[in-house]
């Protein structure tokens, strides 16, 4: 069978762009010969639509689109993912044939932890689904539905099925697309049947879609592979009739058939252009597996390559022309602007300098001379002036006080009222430079250097930072980061010869606790008994739960961790359980 997996950019909401992009889909997929185009998960509407589930209207929208599709299927079958409305509302794919839809199958495992909502917005399916295409059983799924074994993909192979196909909005998250080929090839190894898993791509707020749609064959073996973070047709010819045979030498799942004999909806046989036979595949001569086997991606130039493609689709689909940053010679500001020139351009990237009295003289030639290197336009906007006003203002109401950090934020907030004062005359989106470690601790200014519009490295440890900058340094010839940037000991320059690691723990011990007290919940003795330190266990997690209140305030950001802070990490602000 020749099929096709369309792993689109699909964008919440744009019901007429979406089909737009379907339709030429199915036109392609057509003229390459595929008997198959497979869509991903929702793709009428783009995932996740949330709240607009709840409307009537937009869900008679999205059948309207997908009825208006089915007209143009003639010597093709299309997949394609809606949010159907019936007696409830669900997750479904639509099959489309012969100019109509031929049938809908609903999802039955509907996610409920991490990012995702879905028992909030979808009745879950209760039946597995063949669609029969050219003599061919193919088996229906939709994302969740094969990431745990047993039904419906169990009941589709046990009743015939020589392909099972899944549409799929999977987010990513470091090393995701690695943990999820594996899962898949399990899958076909558990089924004897290739599988076809139809992702999607693209940024979507603070989630990434890396796509990674694969082929395998009934053995787990990549026929094709998407590349990840790029809009693809892939094209595949898998050999259903290998699959056949291997459940005539494979007997057993003979026992589970007369021990739970499946019920499953079977849409009757779907006859493209090719030409088949009575035995389940196409008519002799069959072609061979086939497919592009698009290389993976290591593991910085992976979450490099999301952080570009999420900024990118943040910024354009919400309709911004140009982004502007704070340049500050550091680490962290260094990184965004990397991030920034290659999601978008130099020419639509300007960078602020706002030197203060504390600021040095090496921080702030490194931040010109990046930005020189990056040829992007330069703001200097001193707030030495502004900070004086302040200090003059407030005199009388702080005379009987000694500079503390107020002092430090008044800085940091003169620095985000400037930026987004650039943001208000010109249009322009203010991208945020903190990362995960800083955030959170609470290492930030509310209002301050936390003001923006989206933080591109919201959900990179520190660490990673420095792991993605050097890689980013080493991926062309000329190295735009001056070494001093990277060098240098991390500090706010908010006063006298500060540093991060006066107030924090060095960042690979706080790394380190943070990723065992937010990403896998362990307690205070669980994180002592590892060999942390128990008075910097217990400042690092009085820093975290104090500064929930800001992280409720903050910009949306990447997912790029398991377990990013916002969706994925949902705790009460008012809270007085310790540890």
């Amino acid at each position: 069978m020749r099929i096709a997996l369309a792993q689109l950019n699909l964008t919440v909401g744009d019901l007429p762009g979406n089909e737009e992009r379907i339709a030429r889909s199915i036109d392609e997929a057509a003229a390459a010969g595929a008997q198959l185009v497979l869509f991903p998960e929702l793709a009428i509407t783009g995932y996740p639509p949330e709240d607009l589930l709840f409307k009537e209207h937009f869900l008679a929208d999205a059948r309207a689109a997908v009825e208006r599709l089915a007209a143009r299927t003639r010597g093709i079958v299309a997949i394609v993912g809606f949010p159907e409305r019936a007696d409830d509302v669900y997750n479904a794919a639509a099959v489309l044939a012969d100019g109509a839809v031929q049938g809908v199958y609903r999802k039955m495992r509907l996610p409920n932890y991490g990012v995702f909502d879905e028992v909030r917005y979808f009745q879950a399916g209760d039946r597995p689904m063949i669609v029969d295409v050219d003599g061919v059983p193919v088996g229906l799924t939709i994302c969740e539905d094969l990431w745990v074994p047993g039904p419906p993909a169990t009941d589709e192979a046990l009743a015939g099925a020589r392909l099972i196909v899944n549409l799929s909005a999977s987010p990513f998250h470091a090393g995701k697309g690695a943990e999820r080929e594996r899962m898949l090839q399990q899958r076909a190894r558990d089924h004897l049947a290739p599988v076809a898993f139809c992702a999607l791509v693209g940024g979507q707020d603070e989630l990434i879609f890396d796509g990674h749609s694969v082929v395998l064959d009934h053995e787990g073996r990549v026929v094709a592979r998407a590349p990840q973070f790029e809009e693809t047709l892939l094209l595949a010819t898998v050999d259903t009739r290998a699959a056949g045979n291997a459940r005539l030498r494979d007997t057993r799942p003979r026992l589970a058939v007369r021990e739970h004999r499946p019920t499953v909806e079977t849409i009757a046989t779907l006859t493209t252009a090719a030409p088949s036979d009575a035995t389940g595949g196409p008519a002799a001569p069959a072609d061979a597996p086939d497919g592009t086997v698009a290389a993976t991606l290591d593991a910085e130039a992976e979450v490099y390559g999301a952080l570009v493609l999420g900024t990118r689709d943040y910024v354009e689909k919400n309709g911004f022309r140009h982004v502007v940053l704070g340049l500050s010679g550091g680490i962290d500001s260094t990184l965004v602007l990397l991030v920034a020139v290659d999601a978008l351009g130099p020419e639509r990237v300007s960078c602020v300098v706002m030197p203060s009295r504390y600021s040095s003289d090496g921080t702030q030639g490194d931040a010109r001379t990046l930005a020189a290197n990056l040829d992007v336009r330069q703001l200097e906007l001193p707030i030495q002036g502004p900070m004086v006003a302040y200090e003059e203002l407030l005199a009388e109401t702080f005379a009987d006080r000694e500079p503390d950090l107020t002092e430090e934020n008044l800085q940091a907030r003169i620095r985000g009222n400037l930026l987004m004062a650039l943001s208000n005359k010109f249009g322009w989106l203010v991208l945020t430079t903190g990362n995960k470690s800083e955030m959170s601790v609470g290492y930030s200014t509310l209002y301050g250097d936390s003001a923006g519009g989206f933080a591109v490295i919201k959900d990179c440890p520190k660490q990673l930072v420095y792991a993605l900058t050097a890689w980013r340094r080493r991926r062309d010839a000329a190295d735009p980061v001056p070494e001093s940037i990277v060098s240098r000991p991390p500090s706010a320059e908010l006063r006298p010869d500060q540093r991060d690691d006066d107030s924090l723990p060095p960042y690979e011990i706080l790394d380190a606790i943070l990723e065992g007290y937010v990403e896998r919940d362990l307690g205070r003795e669980q994180l002592v008994a590892r060999g942390f330190p128990a008075a910097d266990v217990d400042r690092v997690i009085r820093l975290v739960d104090l500064a929930e209140y800001k992280r409720r305030q903050s910009p949306p950001g990447i997912k790029i961790t398991p377990r990013a802070l916002g969706r994925d990490r949902r705790l009460p602000i008012t809270n007085r359980y310790g540890g």
